[in-house]
């Protein structure tokens, strides 16, 4: 019997686990708690994506083009972040583009999307006032 479970006045043996968090057990493949499985899901949803974002056509440049984005959010938080810093109206027509090649779904999460299209460690989000890919 460890001093552990005398000290609680159990006699089961003790299931802490020593040197690892849920995060380096689900990269190990170890199979985890439902606990632990709950645990890395919400260290997923704090994670920040590196957004890039990038001027095309006659869309204004931003002084600062990279910004941290909470990966759980949707894309349609990136649209009206964006809309904010360019200081557009909601009736402005704005495009955004992944990669300079499709356009997201709105409820498409910032996560799935850099999981599939990041590139250099960023996601690279192109944005025009006007239609400039299919």
């Amino acid at each position: 019997m460890s001093s552990l479970s005398a000290q609680a006045g159990t006699s089961r043996p003790s299931a802490v686990r020593t040197g690892t968090s849920s995060a380096a057990a689900t990269e190990q493949g170890a199979k985890l708690t439902p606990r632990e499985a709950l645990e890395a899901s919400k260290l997923k949803e704090a994670t920040k994506v590196v957004v890039r974002f990038k001027a095309t056509g006659n869309a204004p440049i931003m002084k600062q083009n990279f910004y941290k984005i909470t990966a759980s959010n949707q894309f349609r938080a990136v649209i009206a972040f964006l809309r904010k810093e360019l200081a557009w109206k909601p009736s402005d027509p704005l495009f955004l583009y992944i990669n300079s090649s499709f356009a997201p779904a709105p409820d498409d999460t910032v996560a799935d999307l850099y999981k599939c299209f990041g590139t250099e460690n960023h996601l690279i989000v192109n944005y025009s006032s006007t239609q400039a890919w299919g």
